[in-house]
């Protein structure tokens, strides 16, 4: 498992992206309407619309890379506190595979799993 971002939470991911922008210099990438991500040399700021998250209030979510997206929802389901759900494994429009669920402070948590060739590319790149 390897931490890679934060994602902010916005209902207007175009307004955000370009704000951010101009602020940081550098270009973001924006692989849906609804998320846009910039690559930083120690990590990455990813922009989500509101609509990815039905029904859920959040400003931000802890991002994590893991291998099986599917696999880490059992293992979760298995512990002997098993976190709020907040949405089970599901393939989001750019192409990763997420759960999201919430930490005991209620904090949200994305595991998450590039799995479109595009997807992996940006993970990459």
């Amino acid at each position: 498992m390897q931490f890679v971002s934060v994602r902010v939470i916005s209902s207007d991911v175009t307004r955000l992206a370009d704000f951010y922008e101009q602020a940081t210099g550098l270009e973001a990438r924006r692989p849906a309407e609804q998320f846009a991500e910039f690559t930083g040399a120690s990590g990455k700021l990813a922009i989500g619309g509101t609509q990815t998250l039905s029904g859920v209030d959040c400003t931000a979510i802890l991002e994590f890379l893991v291998d099986d997206v599917d696999r880490e929802y059992r293992r979760l389901m298995g512990l002997a506190v098993v976190p709020e759900i907040v949405q089970e494994p599901t393939t989001m429009p750019w192409g990763n595979r997420s759960l999201l669920f919430r930490d005991p402070d209620g904090h949200l948590v994305n595991f998450f799993a590039p799995i479109t060739e595009d997807a992996r590319a940006r993970l990459t790149g």
